[in-house]
């Protein structure tokens, strides 16, 4: 990495260039710099309101970029140690897309774990491709979809020889990290592209005392949430890309999805981010790292919880684990995860990242203090000792991994009809439902319904989970294919 170079930001610096020369707006967008919606101006500052510009020569264009953008995404590739970077503005769920999109068509099979986002998913919807799972085993006491293990990634891939690309999540919401290196080896030892989800997994890349990064692993392509833990804007991303990918290719098919009007609000954060972690990444990811390991220790001394760590780590499916990953199992203290959420944020003012029914998540980031910590650990001592209750009293509701017996896309364009939820089962789902955050569909379009899979929804919802992918925004109905 050159650090010279990397101590430069040009889509920052041309902004800031251009807005010195007060350039007289007749273009979008038609706010005019705020003068047209002063609220805007109060609500978000002239700073950035002014800066919320259209691309044109002196800015380049990120549909094809030429000049700051592209050296923006130069620097950004040589940070990161990849052969290409993309700059998105889509969120990474149009990273995902693009992934996917770029290396399977129609009717081929994509080999990939089950608790995929939901992004995946609807990439298959898009390009019609087939899903081959991967089922991963879920963990007997924190009831999480763990990694793939290597002896399962193998047989499948053996099993499924004309699969064109494999699909590995690194890490997963829950820290969970698979045997990147020897599936990467694997698959391309067999003709296969390797995809990786690396939504949580922006510091993998700059601190060696975290799990191997996909890129650094060998893979084909990686989807970054510079958002997430990179300290860039709300809803922007970056694709990076190996040696054996076209960028020429790979940028039209982004184009396919993203817009044409891309926010320089975004892509300045993107820009300034990229050189903050050139510069500062293994000296804020050490902080990050003892930060949680510390909050770890801390939570396990209240007794009750388990915030878990790599003490889990078998050589298996849980082949190594990221620390930055605060979750913590609760049901021990008769409570799910999701109870716990909403008694932080409404007693406590204490916002999770997520809860589910049997785990809370805090999101330990570059931008988190100790006193925040120690307030979360306080927090939680208060909790247990209000709250706590009989920990027989919660039922045991196992995560389920359903038959798939169409592809998402036909799933998705067949003939359906609205029945209750509760009704459904022996049904084939023509619409996906799922708990958001994380974002992993309990069901997807193309799988067989089951009353296991109807008592986790319902199970899940009376207990206040967000469910979202059902038309009915109440998942009392659900749309599934006609006989």
């Amino acid at each position: 990495m050159n650090i010279e170079e990397q101590t430069h930001a040009p889509i920052c610096e041309a902004l800031e260039a251009f807005k010195r020369r007060r350039v007289v707006p007749f273009d979008v967008p038609g706010h005019k710099r705020g003068r047209g919606n002063p609220e805007l101006v109060r609500l978000l500052g002239e700073q950035c309101v002014s800066l919320d510009v259209n691309s044109m020569k002196p800015l380049d264009n990120l549909c094809n970029p030429v000049s700051v953008i592209k050296k923006s995404e130069e620097l950004c590739a040589d940070a990161f140690g990849a052969a290409h970077a993309f700059l998105m503005v889509g969120g990474t769920t149009s990273s995902v897309q693009a992934m996917v999109l770029s290396s399977v068509k129609n009717g081929d099979k994509i080999i990939l774990p089950r608790n995929v986002h939901k992004s995946v998913i609807n990439a298959l919807i898009l390009c019609g491709a087939r899903p081959v799972y991967v089922r991963p085993r879920i963990h007997d006491r924190i009831g999480v979809a763990l990694g793939m293990e290597l002896d399962t990634v193998k047989q499948t891939i053996d099993e499924n020889p004309d699969a064109k690309a494999i699909l590995v999540i690194n890490p997963t919401y829950y820290g969970i990290c698979s045997d990147i290196k020897s599936i990467t080896e694997y698959a391309h030892s067999k003709g296969m592209r390797v995809l990786v989800d690396e939504a949580h997994g922006t510091q993998l890349y700059f601190n060696d005392r975290l799990p191997l990064a996909g890129i650094h692993a060998g893979a084909d392509m990686a989807a970054i949430s510079m958002h997430k833990s990179g300290g860039s804007l709300t809803q922007s991303s970056i694709l990076l890309t190996g040696p054996n990918i076209d960028p020429g290719l790979t940028r039209q098919y982004i184009n396919l999805t993203q817009s044409t009007s891309a926010s320089y609000l975004l892509l300045s954060s993107l820009d300034i981010s990229r050189r903050n972690l050139a510069l500062r990444g293994k000296e804020s990811f050490d902080k990050v790292i003892n930060m949680s390991e510390y909050a770890r220790e801390e939570i396990n001394n209240i007794g009750g919880y388990y915030a878990y760590g790599r003490e889990l780590i078998d050589g298996k499916d849980i082949f190594d684990f990221d620390v930055t990953k605060l979750c913590i199992f609760t049901r021990d203290i008769g409570l799910t995860g999701i109870e716990i959420y909403d008694l932080l944020r409404d007693e406590y003012d204490i916002q999770m990242e997520f809860g589910d029914i049997g785990n809370i998540m805090a999101y330990i980031s570059i931008g988190d203090r100790l006193q925040e910590i120690e307030r979360l650990v306080g927090a939680l001592e208060d909790i247990k000792r209000l709250y706590a209750k009989d920990p027989s009293s919660l039922p045991v509701v196992d995560a389920v991994t359903p038959d798939v017996t169409a592809t998402p896309q036909q799933a998705f364009n067949a003939e359906k009809e609205s029945i209750l939820l509760k009704d459904s089962a022996g049904k084939i789902a023509g619409e996906s439902v799922m708990s958001y955050p994380p974002g992993i569909p309990i069901l997807a379009p193309g799988e067989l319904i089951t009353q296991d899979i109807i008592d986790h929804i319902i199970y899940s919802k009376e207990k206040g989970c967000s469910l979202q992918g059902t038309a009915d925004p109440d998942t009392e109905y659900i749309r599934v294919l006609k006989n």
